[in-house]
């Protein structure tokens, strides 16, 4: 039976919405993981207010861009990775596979530098046991996913609330200039151009919009076909969803760079690690906030965590085509070849601020390979139907491969010429 056949199943109509919700905030943990923290605490200790903008434009491209991907699998009935191997030839497919496991290695490298950092800073665990640890991660997914997906949307929801929570508070504690918080969030500033700003720039776009995001969230909306409702009718939901869970996420990300500007820019000090932050929290708002800002670290790198890894079983799952492996076996496999480069980081004693920026970086570097497949994907009437991108969808997923293609390869240049 096609995987788009509704079953004899109809919803009350009081719990359609509800039940539906939960694929992009799934997806939106992947936005306020340590990866985020690293870039938004440089941008605001370095350069105030002044880039705030750019995540406002990154979270808006980042709405879009999973708009698309929650209509593509609810229109194909297929995710993203599936249809680049059935709808790409070689070698393409196999640099699209590459680029993607590429990402999946910087995503991993960000989730692990994340947990191993909150384990030390609250418990004194070493970075190498603590990054170990974290490969417990895959037995949680296991164990949750037994009790059906949507209790696994549940818990990563919940840390997503704990997430913003915590940043509501540090933003009470931290006091900022909210006229500057407001000029700032909507207008792009000439500093842009200054030493690093770029680097640092392109580090939140790369954190914001990411790539593995684009597979998880084509593939999660699966879950949610067969059950007697209108792929139309899903179809507004999932937008709703998306809007919902990412502007979260933007109000997460908006707060730690507001809270770097506040605390650090405006007291002269410069953060050039993570855990200089919370040591440095603790003399400036007091120890419940230091406390506060390592919890929602842990947080934010185990739930990160947790859906990278199920991301990760989707993308080769779907450019392989693993029928024969299980799920479990796939992320067994796929967690211990993109955990090694973080590892190895971490053993060599490489410095955790400056990975986690690189490795959001490296991120912004593979989302062409990414968005491209998926606004061309979606606008093919022969696979999306009625769904198909109209004029003005393909005209911004375009735009919005040409800024990130473009911003790339001006740090590129920038690189090459000594700035």
């Amino acid at each position: 039976m096609s995987v788009l056949a509704p079953e004899n199943v109809t919803l009350r109509k009081g719990r359609r919405w509800a039940y539906y919700f939960g694929p992009a905030f799934l997806v939106s943990v992947g936005y306020m993981d340590p990866g985020n923290w690293a870039t938004d605490i440089e941008a605001g200790s370095r350069f105030g207010y002044s880039l705030l903008w750019v995540i406002t434009l990154s979270s808006a491209m980042a709405i879009f861009l999973q708009i698309l991907a929650a209509k593509l699998g609810l229109a194909t009935g297929k995710d993203l990775a599936t249809l680049c191997r059935e709808q790409y030839r070689s070698p393409w497919r196999e640099i699209l596979f590459i680029t993607a496991a590429l990402a999946m290695m910087a995503t991993d490298l960000a989730e692990f530098m994340g947990v191993a950092l909150a384990l030390n800073l609250l418990f004194g665990i070493p970075l190498g046991w603590a990054a170990v640890i974290t490969f417990l991660d895959v037995l949680l997914i296991l164990y949750l996913e037994r009790f059906g997906f949507r209790l696994l949307e549940l818990v990563i929801v919940g840390f997503v609330a704990s997430i913003g929570m915590a940043y509501v508070v540090e933003l009470f504690w931290a006091r900022p200039d909210w006229g500057e918080v407001v000029r700032h969030a909507f207008w792009p500033d000439a500093r842009l151009w200054e030493a690093g700003a770029l680097f640092v720039a392109v580090g939140i776009l790369g954190a914001t919009v990411m790539p593995h995001n684009l597979y998880l969230h084509s593939a999660q909306v699966l879950h949610r076909l067969g059950n007697g409702e209108p792929r139309e009718h899903l179809y507004r939901i999932s937008i709703w969803d998306t809007i919902l869970a990412l502007n979260a996420a933007w109000l997460v990300n908006a707060s730690i760079l507001i809270v770097s500007s506040a605390v650090f820019y405006e007291n002269g000090l410069l953060i050039t690690d993570i855990d200089q932050a919370y040591r440095t929290l603790e003399p400036l708002l007091g120890r419940a906030a230091a406390l506060t800002f390592a919890l929602a670290l842990l947080a934010s790198g185990i739930s990160s965590s947790t859906t990278a890894t199920l991301a990760g079983q989707y993308v080769f799952q779907g450019f392989l085509g693993l029928p024969r492996l299980s799920p479990a076996r796939i992320r067994l496999l796929m967690r211990t070849a993109t955990m090694l480069p973080a590892l190895i980081a971490i053993w060599l004693h490489a410095r955790p601020m400056g990975l986690l920026v690189l490795s959001q970086v490296i991120l912004s570097f593979q989302l062409p390979f990414a968005v491209i497949p998926l606004v061309r994907l979606t606008s093919r009437a022969d696979l999306m139907g009625p769904f198909v991108n109209r004029r003005w969808q393909q005209m911004i997923g375009w735009l919005i491969a040409v800024l990130i293609v473009t911003l790339n390869g001006l740090l590129l240049v920038l690189g090459a010429v000594g700035h």
